[in-house]
């Protein structure tokens, strides 16, 4: 066991060496891109945890805030309890809606509700839902540029920067008029290590801007179905049918005046 270690570290330090080593027979250009790609891969990683982090969470709170909406009777309840929950995109559409339904149905006089919205004035509600949809998903997509830029971008980075290097190597060899092994090996070897730091950049960016895309269709097709549902719940108990009645029995809600 100790002798495996042991060969483990000796394993662990020759590799170290080499890439020190490599990196000093680098060109300046080459380690110019190498520390770009860094650059790269350390936003890169931040969008990619960031976004798992407020997708994960995005999810999490739709599923409870879905179970609560279907649970209220009248679709306005939530939104008449002033409750919050912030960081869910189903409650920013739904409260968006919500303060255009109440905008519609608020009598100026003393402070209450219609007992029906027209046909006109739901043809706000929704359009104001379809911007809440837009806007949200733009949230939820903001930051995935970064990672199709590494993805796209990286690899060609790392290219450049081999073609760079070999044929600065070449060159000196050129001058030098010695063709061997041993003058070729390290300029070369110094030229690869940026294809590879491109592609180390770019092949976990690939996988979790797939992953991300993938989630985000997913959470962009909840609002869609979500804004839908809701406009329906409001068409039912506030739309008046072509005989000027609502669906069902319409209520008032008389909103109490704060003192100033």
């Amino acid at each position: 066991m100790n002798g495996y270690c042991l060969f483990a570290f000796v394993g662990t330090a020759s590799r170290k060496w080499e890439l020190v080593y490599i990196w000093e027979q680098a060109t300046p250009e080459g380690k110019a891109i190498i520390v770009v790609l860094i650059i790269f891969s350390i936003l890169a990683w931040s969008v990619m945890i960031s976004k798992a982090v407020q997708m994960r969470r995005a999810k999490k709170l739709n599923q409870y805030f879905t179970a609560e909406f279907r649970a209220q009777k009248r679709v306005l309840e939530m939104f008449d309890r002033r409750i919050q929950a912030e960081g869910c995109p189903l409650f920013a559409v739904y409260q968006a809606g919500c303060i255009e339904l109440d905008a519609r149905l608020r009598l100026p006089e003393d402070g209450g509700r219609r007992k029906h919205i027209s046909l006109k004035g739901m043809e706000h509600v929704k359009r104001t839902l379809e911007n809440a949809v837009a806007q949200e998903s733009l949230k939820l997509e903001s930051g995935l540029i970064l990672l199709a830029i590494a993805v796209s971008g990286a690899p060609f980075l790392g290219l450049l920067g081999t073609v760079w290097g070999v044929m600065s190597t070449f060159g000196h060899i050129a001058q030098q008029g010695t063709a061997t092994l041993a003058a070729m090996a390290p300029g070369v070897a110094a030229a690869l290590i940026t294809t590879v730091a491109g592609l180390l950049v770019a092949i976990p960016s690939m996988f979790g801007y797939n992953w991300l895309v993938h989630t985000l269709r997913v959470l962009t097709v909840e609002l869609d179905n979500f804004a839908q549902e809701l406009v329906s719940r409001m068409e039912t108990e506030y739309l008046q049918d072509e005989n000027g009645e609502t669906q069902i029995e319409p209520y008032r809600v008389q909103v109490e005046q704060s003192e100033p």
